[in-house]
């Protein structure tokens, strides 16, 4: 099978490379042997190819894997062979309050990933895909989908009528807009580019702002409210945007950071934070039976992930560099 390794992700993209090894055989009891048909790429993805995430040496990267099922052991009960099926990000995480706090089990980064053709694991690393979905539309649930749902409903418990900003229109950020307009919420958006922000009203963005002309555009989102500020922030960027994300907020809502784009420290108001008396939760995808619930929900709503632009898996490089250049909209997939 076809599979793509980092020789030494110090090097960054340049350690990527494609080998041709044995395809795994052996299903145990609980196991289900799938065909890998899609992966899609995300910040995390990125970080573990580019070294600025260390990870060992000839590492198979990629969180994201969704195909189709071809064999399973006696005592798998969840899948049958034909069934397309979709990974998790915390595959030992089946449901409840967080369990885990780092990625060393996590595909792509602490163990193998899914840039490869075929993969034997055990049933509950993954999930049915939504029904008539494509492989890339399906792969782009593991983490990118996953955590827009978690971040708005799970923690967000949001409900029709609510009010939502979303910063910027990566992966996360276009499925929280999907999301919240398939829920009857309203939603506020911001980017750097007027074209993406237009592309963001056709999905049903109610409000845009560009942020390099409007660098209060946390008072400018609270004003579109009428002054009182939005239920819910999904807060991609960290410390450079978290305060006017607190200015966007209203008194008692909610903030869900589930993303450091613009690093890990930074000044915050805080006196603000606590006046508003704001929730503000950090998040990290989700559990196997928040995938489950996520899955269900999708078949019920009637859209389906943006993807921008999908590679060959032997362009894995070129993939990255694409999604480094931040010309996207929504999801980049790979095609295996």
């Amino acid at each position: 099978m076809k599979v793509m390794r980092l020789k030494d992700n110090s090097e960054g993209l340049a350690s990527l490379y494609c080998a041709d090894e044995a395809e795994p055989t052996v299903v145990g009891n609980d196991e289900i042997k799938v065909r890998i048909h899609a992966s899609s790429l995300n910040y995390h993805d990125y970080s573990v190819a580019t070294g600025a995430i260390p990870t060992e040496g000839d590492r198979i990267p990629m969180s994201d894997g969704a195909g189709v099922v071809v064999e399973v052991g006696e005592g798998v009960t969840q899948f049958a062979p034909g069934d397309h099926v979709v990974s998790t990000f915390f595959p030992d995480w089946l449901s409840g309050a967080p369990t885990v706090g780092d990625f060393s089990r996590t595909p792509g980064d602490g163990i193998d990933g899914y840039a490869r053709e075929v993969v034997v694991k055990p049933q509950q690393w993954f999930t049915k895909a939504p029904s008539g979905w494509s492989h890339e539309e399906a792969a782009t649930i593991t983490t990118a989908g996953l955590t827009a749902w978690r971040a708005l409903v799970v923690e967000g418990g949001l409900k029709a009528g609510d009010t939502v900003l979303l910063l910027g229109t990566g992966g996360v950020s276009i499925y929280a807009l999907q999301i919240a307009k398939a829920m009857g919420a309203k939603v506020a958006i911001t980017s750097s580019s007027d074209e993406k922000l237009e592309k963001a009203k056709a999905l049903g963005a109610d409000f845009t702002v560009n942020y390099n002309t409007d660098e209060k555009w946390g008072k400018t989102v609270a004003k579109w409210t009428g002054g009182k500020g939005v239920d819910h922030v999904v807060e991609v960027g960290g410390p450079a945007t978290l305060g006017q994300s607190i200015h966007a907020c209203r008194v008692g809502g909610s903030i869900i950071l589930i993303g450091v784009l613009t690093g890990i420290k930074g000044d915050i108001p805080t006196a603000t934070l606590m006046r508003k008396q704001i929730r503000l939760t950090g998040v990290i995808v989700g559990s196997n039976k928040d995938q489950w619930d996520f899955v269900s929900a999708l078949e019920c709503m009637n859209f389906k992930p943006v993807v921008d632009t999908t590679f060959a898996l032997e362009r894995l490089s070129d993939a990255f560099a694409f999604e480094e250049s931040g010309k996207h909209f929504g999801k980049i997939c790979v095609s295996i």
